[in-house]
Parts: C-alpha cells; structure tokens; sequence
C-alpha cells in the first residue's frame, strides 16, 4: 500500500479544492492510501515541516514507499522531506521555491518519480527558481498558462497525477 500525503498552501486548509480533488484521485485506485494534512494554526514553514515530519514518524511510513503531493506552501514541504530522506515521489503544485523566508529556498529534491506543474502567470511564485530547480535535477515539469492557484488546470492537474500515482506504484528498478 502506497501512502500518500497531501499538503495544503499556506492560507489554505485540508478541505481546499486541489487537495480534496487530488484525495479523489488517490481514493480511486486500489493501492494508495491518501493522507491530509493540516497545518491550520501553524504559520511557520519549518513548524508545518517538523509536523509533517512527526506524522510520518507516528504512522511508521517509510519514505522510501510513500508519494508526497502538495501546493504552495505544501509543495515546499514535500520538496524539503525529499531533502532529508529519499522518498517514492513527489507532486508539485506551483511549489513555492525561491523564496528567501523559506529555511531551504530550493531544496534538493530526492524521489524516484518527481513531476511539477507550475503556471507561467503566477504571481505569488515566481516560475523561474522552479524551473531552475527541474533543470538542475531533470525533472517532469509542466508550464500551463495559468495563476499560483492553478484552477483553470485542475482538469491537467488530476490526469497527471493519476498516471503519476500508476507510474509511483508500478515496479521499479531505480533507487534514489
């Protein structure tokens, strides 16, 4: 079973659009278990790291076997538990990346299976750090033409990570 956590933006909550949709998405296929997080209350990045951190201690997941997805905020933190312990994979919403009040601006990310979906017209995170950081590791990245919300592509969003998740759960031969 493919774990499978789900981390919200920062003004956002468990119940926002893109995180229930991609919940949807993970609820359909028989070897995921979807996890949503909640970082209401808690204002810091690295406060929202070490909780995401304490989770995954506490359900005894192993990193190595589990699929981080996040927006925003959220994608940072997927990212940054990526640069600590190599993980299956990571799903990156407009991740906010390149941004100095972040401990890590740009983390090394360290899973099997990355993709990121960033929109040219974001104005919250700039597109640049994040395409840097797919050039420098090489990783899937998906430009729409679109704001930091992503809404007019959340159709893009759920079909990509649906075949995402089938490419996470599906044997591999690579470690990171």
């Amino acid at each position: 079973m493919m774990t499978v956590y789900l981390s919200h933006g920062l003004e956002s909550g468990p119940g926002a659009l893109k995180i229930q949709a991609l919940k949807g998405v993970a609820e359909k296929l028989d070897d995921c278990e979807p996890v949503v997080m909640d970082y209401r209350g808690m204002a810091e990045p690295q406060q929202r790291l070490q909780h995401l951190l304490e989770v995954l201690a506490q359900r005894d997941d192993e990193p190595a076997e589990c699929v981080f997805a996040g927006s925003s905020l959220g994608g940072w933190l997927s990212a940054a538990v990526s640069a600590r312990q190599p993980v299956l994979g990571c799903f990156l919403l407009a991740p906010a990346l390149g941004l100095a009040a972040y401990p890590e601006s740009s983390p090394v990310i360290q899973a099997v299976h990355t993709h990121i979906i960033h929109g040219w017209g974001d104005d919250v995170v700039s597109p640049e750090p994040v395409i840097e950081r797919a050039r420098l590791q090489r990783l899937s990245l998906r430009m729409v033409n679109d704001d930091h919300r992503l809404h007019n592509s959340l159709d893009t969003i759920l079909f990509d990570f649906e075949r995402f998740l089938r490419q996470c759960s599906a044997p591999s031969e690579y470690t990171p």
